[in-house]
């Protein structure tokens, strides 16, 4: 395999760290240059021209499938691994739709980055195998018509979130509390709860459970987890 330069665009510095940590042991990845926004992500692809560009779908500026839309446009060569929080079907799928090239899940991120590197760098697609064939059936459904889920004005209300308010509207979803989505994102509770605060004024809604019925009306969770 040939010397590949990578690209880190995510804008948890302590995330970045470690997935430096973990592709900078395999010493046919050289990673020349890190972003923690869109912006500063396109000023360093103009200057280094990686070959491989390991993205969050969740980023300060925009959300990554538009950027990824962006640079398959400007540089259609460059391949793009992300690796996300985001595990739902329509996440994944727009992400390939867009021109991503392999998914990866953060949870699974230490067990399946360098494969998903080692996918990509051959010209090949990869994806979480938990996911993939869920992922390739929705692709086939899409074909001929643009991937997006049926609209309705609560998507519209969603759209005017912020990519952190969404991300953390999805976890408070999924139940986890302000101290746990702090731990997980690497910011503070205070800041956690003026996002839920603004989350909530945003979509009108009071309460936990109304942010549960919220996302599970969008198909941003899984409603069998609450089940268990």
């Amino acid at each position: 395999m040939n010397h590949q330069k990578i690209l880190l665009v995510d804008d948890h510095t302590l995330f970045r760290e470690g997935l430096r940590v973990i592709i900078e042991k395999e010493e046919r990845f050289e990673i020349i240059g890190e972003a923690g926004s869109a912006k500063e992500a396109l000023q360093l692809i103009e200057k280094h021209q990686p070959d491989i560009i390991v993205m969050d779908v969740s980023l300060p500026d925009t959300n990554g499938i538009d950027l990824t839309y962006e640079i398959r446009k400007q540089w259609p060569d460059i391949r793009i691994l992300v690796v996300s929080m985001h595990s739902k079907v329509d996440y994944i799928a727009e992400a390939f739709k867009a021109g991503a090239t392999g998914y990866v899940v953060k949870d699974a991120a230490s067990n399946r980055l360098i494969q998903g590197l080692e996918s990509v760098a051959k010209g090949m697609y990869f994806m979480d195998s938990s996911v993939s064939m869920s992922v390739v059936n929705r692709l086939l459904q899409g074909v001929g018509q643009p991937l997006k889920p049926n609209r309705s004005p609560e998507d519209d209300y969603y759209n005017a979130l912020t990519p952190r308010e969404q991300e953390i509207l999805r976890l408070l979803a999924e139940g986890l509390s302000n101290k746990q989505i702090a731990e997980k994102l690497f910011i503070s509770q205070k800041t956690v709860q003026n996002h839920r605060n603004s989350i909530k004024s945003k979509l009108n809604l009071h309460s936990t459970v109304d942010i549960i019925r919220y996302a599970a009306r969008l198909g941003l969770i899984d409603v069998d987890l609450w089940k268990k």
